[in-house]
């Protein structure tokens, strides 16, 4: 075996950069959402054990929905990548094009034990080419193939170095090779054929035996003419060491799986569930297709499931002919490799099983997979049509007359395959190109138009998508997903009656009950959610929600293990207004009113029992305790669900308000902590701003209030609570003059912001003298509320100050109605008849007198705003729906208010009381002036 040299592999890798560096530039799609951007087993805080309990996509391998996928190997690669750069995905391309650049370095060392140096360098360059493996090399979950390649590759190289001299036995090669192979399967279940191709190579390289000779040999041995000889025996033990090792990973395999294969639709593989002969002839079929694909990579389609390939239903099918054409082809080339000796012979038999073993799993032949055609899988199979190739060339270039022309055909190949791929790169630069892409090869797939109409409502271009998903109804009247899609379409247009058909039409497909028959084993997941969607979309007419609770309840009794009908119940129990996006914004007063925030309680605990990692259900259930008056238990919850998930945004915001709502002051630098983890999450979210403004506020850091409340206003102008409250901050910090252009803008955006204009004709009375606009203030308040006491007392004092005392008296008998036991108020009416009586003005009273209370100098203080905060916003439900087509995490926050909280902390009581006291020795003090006059 030639070693490579540094040219050959200097070759090889500039090649490999030439025609994949534009893929660095491509997003995460497709695959890559599920695997990459929702699997918290990348995340650090998810413990290392938990990538070797669950499959790819992150779900438990005990549950049903599981695809049984289980390569920790790669998740632990991804893992290290958002180690390093999060979810940025330049590098996570880069890194699948380095490996793509080492399996085509190891392949040209593997070619050289059946090729000859020239042959070896052709293979491994149209092997590091070929537009085949764009999907493996530029998706980001093909880095399965490339990671199972290589320890696949080095798995074989190892164990050619197992025959010592005198074919003696060399076991150190042979442990490695079993190593290599345990390593190869972690990383994608195909490596574990290698094992086949290692048994194969033994037989027929390593010993040199052909089918003939091996037929001879067994034949005299059985009728006792001769013994088994010795390099036989020698064979046979490390045969049965290889197999022994492959049952031991097979047997392991299986109880990682818990013996269970993974469940599909007859929409992933319509030929899986479909009856003899048509489930043969398809799968047959299906061998040829792939072939096309490697000799004709013209049309590569990244979904090749649903009706793709239609189903072969007849032997009359012309199609047939392919399938008997490619196996003649194949058999021949079977019985050259096994019957003749020589170098060709060898050469090719390992090419065939280059290509046929690995391709096995895939093949539908012996268990259903979920797809129809996959071009990803034919990554290690092309390995042996490369070879092919490569040996055919060499054949035909050592006759001279044909010399020149294999070049030229063979620069074609390569450069037009080099093209092809550097072009089919940029269809994977987003989810609307790929799928757009598939469509000019593919229209009827109904996956396909759905995908694209996926990719436009991310886009919340909801016509087009509408057209899209209403195109996939039409390619396939039967896909229940497609029509979920269209309701749900409908529902953002605004188009209730049109979602509700459509919903009803995808509820008529489901399958019908069997009594006897579990309809886990005859659903997808995924197609229950058609009765989540209808109950949240007919939930909001109050009078259907009973109807809604019944459709919640079917989704449960069809499937007690589908956690999401329980979610979303549970917004149903809570009187939610339900989202499309599958979000629940609760209504409080509306909670309290039907008291069932208990039943809530107690969907959300049964949630947890199917999954007690899900952030989401902790959060929510956090958020009933709120609603059930346990702010402790709501925060436990909350810290709960901040240990899955640290970075869980809406548990960092609505925990920090609960700490500052708390009143304890020792909740607070957590709270701040928490707040600050949330901005940088969603720094364009300026409730995060505003809250850290409220804390400094309690903690008295008046210049830090000030600037988060001013980030909070430069990213929304019109946040009313922030105008109000640094206003409020600059009229408690002697900066009222500074107040006045905030309360502006504040009433410019809400002209009826009652306490705004209070507090503005406060200090246009108080700071600037000017007593027509306070006026004008006050005025404005009673139009909109004529039982306002504040503003009610403050126009009196108005009065006052216009010398218009018997104006000013009889305003504040009106104000004394409103609020007959605010004892301030009696004291400016008591201080406005004596000074009547002083003026010898002449009226009668109309109102008893009572106790007095004096004004400041000669005038009565307006009664200011107190202590105004912001209220604490409405907490939201999450709706954890595993539907792809609903929204992952794009939340909306509550609103803010500014109200005073019905509930005020014994510091705020305080501080309230304080201020009572103050106001009440100024009013001793003016009080006495007054009575000297």
């Amino acid at each position: 075996m030639a070693d490579i040299n540094l040219k050959e592999v200097t070759l090889i890798v500039g090649v490999v950069t030439a025609c994949y560096w534009n893929s660095l530039f491509c997003g995460f799609v497709f695959d890559d959402v599920s695997a990459i951007l929702d699997n918290k087993d990348l995340h650090p805080s998810t413990p290392l054990k938990t990538l070797f309990q669950n499959d790819f996509w992150g779900t438990p391998m005990s549950e049903e929905r599981s695809h049984k996928s289980y390569r920790p190997l790669t998740v632990l690669t991804f893992r290290l990548n958002y180690l390093f750069s999060e979810l940025k995905p330049m590098s996570y391309h880069l890194l699948n094009m380095i490996f793509h650049a080492v399996v085509s370095v190891i392949f040209l060392k593997v070619c050289k034990l059946f090729l000859d140096s020239r042959s070896s360098m052709i293979a491994s360059l149209l092997f590091a080419v070929h537009p085949i493996h764009t999907e493996a090399v530029t998706g980001v979950v093909g880095r399965a193939e490339l990671l199972s390649s290589i320890f696949f590759l080095a798995a074989f190289l190892s164990y050619t170095k197992s025959k010592g001299p005198d074919n003696s036995i060399v076991w150190t090669p042979i442990a490695l090779t079993v190593f290599l192979v345990a390593v190869a399967t972690l990383c994608k279940e195909q490596g574990i054929t290698v094992v086949g191709i290692c048994c194969v190579y033994e037989v027929f390289i390593a010993q040199g035996y052909t089918l003939p000779l091996l037929c001879t040999t067994a034949g005299q041995f059985l009728r006792g003419k001769g013994s088994i000889p010795f390099s036989m025996l020698q064979t046979l033990i490390k045969l049965i060491v290889l197999m022994f090792s492959t049952l031991l990973l097979v047997v392991i395999r299986v109880q990682v799986i818990q013996s269970q294969l993974p469940v599909f639709t007859r929409f992933d593989n319509p030929a899986a569930v479909s009856p003899t002969p048509t489930r043969q002839l398809t799968f047959n079929y299906l061998l040829p297709v792939n072939a096309w694909l490697l000799l004709n990579p013209s049309e590569l389609c990244c979904d090749w499931t649903m009706g793709t390939i239609p189903l072969i239903e007849s032997f009359l099918d012309i199609r047939n002919l392919a399938t008997f054409t490619f196996f003649c082809f194949l058999g021949a080339l079977g019985i050259f490799g096994l019957r003749y000796p020589g170098d060709s012979s060898k050469t090719v038999l390992m090419a065939l099983c280059l290509m046929a073993l690995p391709f096995i799993p895939a093949s539908n032949l012996f268990f259903p997979v979920g797809f129809v055609v996959a071009e990803r899988v034919l990554y290690v199979p092309s390995m042996g049509f490369c070879i092919l190739v490569a040996h055919g060339w060499q054949r035909i270039s050592n006759k001279s007359v044909l010399k020149k022309l294999s070049w030229i055909c063979l620069s074609m190949v390569l450069f037009t395959h080099a093209l092809k791929t550097l072009h089919r790169n940029w269809d994977w630069e987003s989810e609307y190109t790929l799928f757009m892409s598939a469509l000019k090869v593919n229209k009827n797939n109904a996956k396909l138009w759905n995908n694209v109409g996926h990719a436009l409502e991310n886009e919340k271009n909801f016509e087009r998508a509408l057209k899209y998903f209403l195109q996939a109804t039409h390619v396939q009247p039967d896909d229940i997903g497609a029509h979920m899609n269209v309701g749900r379409t409908y529902k953002n247009l605004n188009r209730t009656k049109e979602a509700e058909e459509s919903y009803m039409m995808a509820k008529s497909l489901m399958p019908q009950i069997i009594p006897g028959k579990k309809y886990a084993a005859r659903i997808a997941p995924n197609h229950l959610n058609v009765y989540i969607n209808l109950a949240n979309l007919i939930r909001a007419n109050e009078s259907r929600l009973e109807e809604a609770d019944q459709l919640y309840r079917q989704a449960i009794s069809m499937r007690p293990d589908f956690k999401q009908a329980y979610i979303s119940r549970c917004c149903s129990l809570l009187y939610a207004v339900a989202l499309e996006d599958g979000s629940c914004i609760c209504i409080g007063e509306l909670l309290l009113k039907m008291n069932k925030p208990l039943k809530a309680k107690e969907a959300y605990l049964k949630a947890l029992e199917l999954d007690r990692n899900n952030a989401d259900l902790w959060y929510n259930l956090a958020i009933v305790h709120i609603e059930l008056k346990e702010p402790t238990e709501a925060l436990k919850n909350f810290n709960r669900a901040l240990e899955l998930n640290p970075k869980h945004k809406l548990a960092l915001f609505n925990s920090a308000i609960l700490m500052q709502e708390s009143g304890e002051v020792k909740l607070r630098p957590e709270a701040r902590k928490r707040l600050l983890s949330y901005i940088n999450e969603e720094p364009q979210d300026a409730n995060g701003y505003f809250n850290l403004g409220m804390l400094a506020m309690d903690d008295k850091k008046d210049s830090e209030a000030e600037m988060w409340m001013k980030k909070a206003i430069k990213l929304q102008a019109d946040f009313r609570s922030a105008l109000f409250n640094l206003a409020l901050l600059y009229s408690q910090t002697a900066k009222e003059l500074m107040a006045l252009p905030i309360l502006e803008e504040l009433l410019r955006y809400y002209p009826d912001h009652i306490k705004g204009l209070i507090l503005k004709g406060d200090i246009l009375m108080n700071q600037k003298k000017d007593i027509l606009g306070a006026k004008k203030c006050f005025e404005k308040i009673l139009e909109m509320d004529p039982s306002n006491v504040q503003g009610k007392h403050n126009l009196c004092v108005v009065y006052f100050e216009e010398k218009d005392l018997l104006k000013a008296e009889r305003c504040l008998v009106e104000t004394l109605a409103l609020a007959p036991h605010e004892e301030y108020i009696q004291r400016h009416l008591n201080i406005v008849r004596d000074k009547i009586s002083s003026s010898n003005i002449v009226e009668q009273p109309v109102f008893p007198a009572g106790k007095t209370s004096g004004v400041e100098g000669d005038k009565i203080p307006t009664e200011n705003v107190k202590g105004i905060r912001n209220e604490p916003r409405p907490t939201q439900i999450i709706n954890t729906s595993d539907n792809k087509s609903q929204s992952k995490s794009n939340k909306q926050l509550g609103k803010n208010t500014d109200k005073e909280t019905p509930h005020k902390t014994t510091k705020e009581i305080k501080e309230i009381e304080k201020k009572r006291v103050a106001a009440l020795k100024r009013l001793e003090e003016i009080e006495r002036i007054l009575n000297g006059e």
